[in-house]
């Protein structure tokens, strides 16, 4: 027989399919009691929002580029001898006229003491054959020496007087050589490493010593391809170099806070790269440039237009092309949009806003389409961070 005990007001049989839906019902119970009423709706997110700005933004054109020391000298030694003394502190700045390195004097105070020497010596033989020469002729006006003596007499003068200019020549140069023992800076600007210590015999073989570069202003150097620079030539930009200004990005997104101008186009197309290559100044005041140093370069020209702008921090990409998320009505709303290149930190948007826009910038990684959100709006520095 079936057992049957009351349950509520249902009857619940006792026998194995009664006991199954006994557990279904309490399970469906308790699911019913424990979930509340708000878990069928997905809770709100906060996030930081960012409005899209109107900015006037000129034509930029983009360009990677290396900064060059405008002086860049390789201190060698030009008379060989030991290194007695190194007068400078590696990557210190220095001066025009600085001395940097002391190469030992004794064999070149010798050297000029004897080219000395040997121009007295010049000197009186000079005399001697003046002298002579004198004679001579007094002889011969007297009928009592011969032309061959006078002649010899001549020769001996002339060969006295450049025997002189020889020893004086000498001379100079055992003293340019003693002068070469003082090694000093050709130009201002900062020294870098030692390369040989001291000690060590040096001399016009031995390499470079150290080297120096200046550092007030700097030069940028960056290749322009065929197709930029007819873009250019067709906006008007190379009529006059003065118009275009000339801004730096490092390697961190932080803009350089000095502006350059062109100062050079080279007159040939490099035929391995099919590019012109450009040159920039810049002031470094306070050193900010570094000679080899890898930088972005913003060319910019012509009257600024107004744009919409989004940081950069919220742009999404996907197989479908770059999206931000948008706050509508406290929800998510994905807005795909059509870029028009970068100023600073910021990127600027051709297409698919119109500003005034609140631009998700943080909590980006919790938001979905739809999803409800409250919106926290951040500073614009602070968003564009």
């Amino acid at each position: 027989m079936t057992d049957w005990y009351e349950s509520g007001t249902a009857l619940v049989g006792t026998t194995e399919e009664g006991k199954m839906r006994l557990v279904i019902y309490a399970t469906a119970l308790i699911c019913g009691l424990v979930l509340p009423a708000d878990a069928q709706q997905p809770a709100t997110v906060p996030v930081g929002t960012v409005k899209a700005e109107r900015r006037p933004i000129a034509k930029t054109l983009d360009f990677v580029g290396r900064v060059e020391a405008v002086n860049r000298v390789e201190i060698k030694a030009r008379v060989q001898g030991f290194l007695e003394a190194i007068l400078f502190k590696e990557g210190d700045p220095i001066k025009e006229g600085d001395p940097l390195y002391r190469i030992e004097k004794d064999l070149f105070r010798a050297a000029v003491e004897q080219a000395e020497g040997a121009l007295e010596r010049s000197k009186a033989s000079k005399i001697l054959a003046e002298v002579q020469l004198r004679r001579a002729e007094d002889l011969l006006g007297r009928n009592a020496g011969t032309a061959v003596a006078r002649d010899q007499a001549i020769a001996a003068d002339q060969q006295a007087k450049g025997a002189i200019l020889i020893d004086e020549a000498n001379l100079q140069t055992a003293k340019i050589n003693l002068g070469y023992t003082d090694i000093a800076s050709p130009i201002t600007g900062k020294i870098g490493k030692t390369n040989i210590t001291k000690g060590n015999v040096v001399g016009p073989n031995s390499g470079t010593l150290a080297m120096i570069v200046s550092q007030d202003p700097m030069y940028v150097t960056f290749p322009v391809s065929q197709r930029d620079f007819l873009r250019a030539r067709e906006s008007g930009h190379p009529v006059d170099t003065k118009n275009i200004k000339v801004r730096l990005r490092f390697a961190n997104g932080t803009v350089y806070d000095q502006m350059g101008a062109i100062n050079f186009i080279d007159v040939t197309v490099d035929r391995s790269t099919d590019t012109v290559l450009v040159r920039a100044a810049f002031p470094n005041p306070t050193a900010g440039l570094i000679d080899g140093q890898l930088v972005r370069v913003d060319l910019e020209s012509g009257t600024p237009e107004e744009k919409v702008v989004v940081p950069q921090a919220a742009l999404i990409a996907d197989q479908e092309g770059v999206y931000v998320f948008v706050v509508e009505d406290s929800k998510a709303v994905v807005k795909r949009l059509k870029l028009g290149g970068e100023s600073g930190t910021d990127a600027v948007v051709e297409a698919g806003l119109s500003g005034g826009e609140l631009v998700i910038v943080q909590g980006i990684q919790n938001v979905r389409p739809g999803m409800p959100v409250r919106a926290n709006p951040l500073s614009q520095t602070v968003g564009r961070s």
